[in-house]
């Protein structure tokens, strides 16, 4: 992953849990921070380097590791790239993983 790559996840992590922003920009691109409404968590599909991706926050009542840190009172957004998990950002604008 570029440098880039982790700016543009860590700032629409950013702008969608931190500020809880209703539009995320990047560049002079703006997309819709949506809110699921079964569970309330936030949504964010943008494109970055001809790519689709799709950041969603972290449900709580999952099992996962990702899941405690939310419980915990971390703020967690997970990263998919074509439908396949492609990274997590995690409070402190730490990138946890990227595959």
């Amino acid at each position: 992953m570029t440098p880039s790559s982790e700016q543009t996840l860590i700032e629409i992590w950013r702008q969608a849990l931190v500020e809880k922003s209703k539009v995320a920009v990047l560049g002079q691109k703006r997309y819709p921070v949506r809110l699921i409404p079964k569970r309330g968590l936030r949504q964010v599909d943008f494109v970055f380097d001809g790519n689709e991706i799709r950041g969603l926050q972290q449900n709580p009542d999952t099992k996962s590791r990702w899941a405690q840190m939310v419980w915990a009172g971390k703020m967690v957004m997970q990263f998919f790239n074509g439908g396949r998990y492609a990274a997590n950002v995690v409070e402190r604008f730490s990138l946890i993983a990227w595959l």
